[in-house]
């Protein structure tokens, strides 16, 4: 009876020492790769405000606009938070930024729309900015909040027509979204710098550390699945982009390093081939497209809404 008793015994310290380390070790990668106070996030806005100042951008057009804040909820209960500039016509564009960022950094965005005379509607994505939640989307998540959003400027005026602009993992979500049932307000979606994959994104950020990644990564992405409802593993926007009945527009700077220009050239092979175009610029590293081809950038745009849509 002693040798069962402290078999069980022996059985229940190890089974306690396992949660233990599945808890410590997964809240620990977690914190790291996907918490709204991650490491990493941290690191990439830095490098962003540094190549913000060095292609001097002004964000001081914010303090220019009159916009409304708004909000609605996400599927699973969170306040996303949106800020809405209302042009008064029919034709509303959607903007979502990238990892680590906030609607502000979309300035540039959102004021070549709203001069084109759309309503502009920037949001923060969960677990960014104003907007709620612990866990970033990482575009996968993300998808289900456009859908809400898309909802929400229905409600608002069931007229207008929708167009979704992202950009890094705002790109993958707004194309994430394309492969969902979406009404038939919405019309188009522009992705500059998408990622195909989610899980062969991370691998790539994180190839320097190649070895202790690859042995923990099973690990941070059941902890994230059961913990915060990220499965990673099926955050494939490639899959997606086949089910689009939207036209797409993909932009992707050729010296990217960060999303390398390869995701943008796979998604664009895997949309039906009469709703895709492309425009790839010279020079242009990580999210920097639209400062390197400046005008020529906007005219793809605006020549890309023309053949496209109705706008």
């Amino acid at each position: 009876m002693k040798i069962l008793a402290w078999t069980v015994l022996a059985v229940i310290i190890l089974i306690i020492i396992g949660l233990v380390y599945y808890l410590l070790v997964g809240a620990v990668l977690f914190r790291y790769a996907f918490s709204r106070k991650n490491l990493s996030a941290r690191v990439f806005r830095k490098d962003t405000e540094k190549r913000l100042k060095d292609y001097k951008i002004d964000l001081c057009w914010w303090d220019k606009v009159k916009f409304e804040k708004i909000s609605t909820k996400s599927f699973d209960g969170l306040n996303l938070v949106g800020h809405f500039f209302d042009a008064g016509t029919d034709k509303t564009a959607v903007i979502l930024h990238g990892f680590g960022g906030s609607y502000h950094e979309m300035q540039p965005y959102c004021k070549f729309f709203h001069d084109k005379n759309f309503n502009v509607l920037a949001v923060d994505n969960r677990a960014h900015g104003e907007s709620e939640g612990r866990c970033i989307g990482f575009g996968w998540l993300d998808r289900f909040d456009v859908l809400a959003w898309v909802k929400f400027l229905e409600d608002r005026n069931p007229d207008t027509k929708i167009l979704l602009f992202g950009l890094s993992m705002g790109a993958s979500a707004v194309l994430s979204a394309c492969g969902e049932r979406l009404p038939k307000n919405v019309v188009a979606c522009i992705a500059d710098c998408a990622f195909a994959n989610a899980d062969r994104q991370i691998g790539h950020v994180m190839r320097k550390h190649k070895m202790v990644f690859k042995f923990f990564r099973r690990h941070l992405y059941s902890y994230t699945k059961r913990l915060h409802g990220l499965d990673i593993l099926q955050a494939d926007t490639q899959r997606q982009v086949k089910n689009s009945k939207i036209p797409i527009l993909y932009i992707h700077g050729k010296e990217d390093s960060f999303v390398p220009i390869e995701n943008s050239k796979i998604l664009y092979n895997a949309t039906p081939s009469n709703l895709r175009d492309s425009f790839f610029v010279d020079d242009a590293t990580h999210a920097m497209a639209y400062s390197v081809a400046g005008v020529i950038y906007e005219k793809k745009i605006s020549d890309f809404l023309k053949s496209r849509t109705n706008f």
